[in-house]
């Protein structure tokens, strides 16, 4: 059983284990190219689209190695889907983020018409799902995505924690 928020509403949901799996499978993806950025010295986000059981898009945060600001993880992840697929439309696909994401990719994932969000932690600063920002109360969108939080919510937290500490240890 989960907890799926629905147009802002939380709604309990029953999950096969395949599609329990399928799900934990995709996060641990994303939870690599976390890792890739904690290497880089970025925050360690990382974020998978999914189309039709396969990953097209791939993508981790690396705003600092590249001195662009908008080079976050799901902005990568959606840019490399779409030129995928050859389209911006990206309705009938997922995707998977470690971490809840901000105004700007929430965005990106309304206009690329994602269908379905997936997201480890919470994002208390800027996360624009659940916790500031609610883009599903955005009215005339036309379309949402269905969102499923806490998908191996410890570890996508525990990554973020160690960064931050290491950080302010001056690691």
């Amino acid at each position: 059983m989960g907890v799926q928020i629905l147009l802002g509403v939380p709604t309990i949901f029953v999950l096969s284990m395949r599609e329990f799996d399928k799900h934990i499978f995709y996060m641990k993806e994303a939870l690599k190219l976390a890792s890739e950025a904690l290497s880089s010295r970025e925050v360690p986000v990382g974020a998978i689209v999914v189309y039709d059981n396969e990953i097209i898009g791939k993508g981790h945060n690396m705003k600092e190695s590249s001195n662009d600001p908008t080079a976050h993880a799901e902005i990568i992840a959606i840019q490399a889907a779409s030129r995928h697929l050859g389209r911006s439309d990206l309705s009938r696909a997922s995707i998977y983020v470690t971490v809840e994401p901000c105004p700007m990719c929430a965005g990106a994932i309304l206009l690329s018409r994602i269908s379905n969000l997936f997201y480890g932690t919470l994002n208390p600063t800027l996360g624009s799902i659940d916790t500031n920002i609610k883009i599903s109360q955005i009215p005339n969108i036309g379309s949402y995505p269905v969102v499923i939080g806490g998908v191996l919510a410890d570890e996508c937290q525990s990554i973020l924690e160690n960064f931050f500490s290491d950080l302010r240890r001056g690691g």
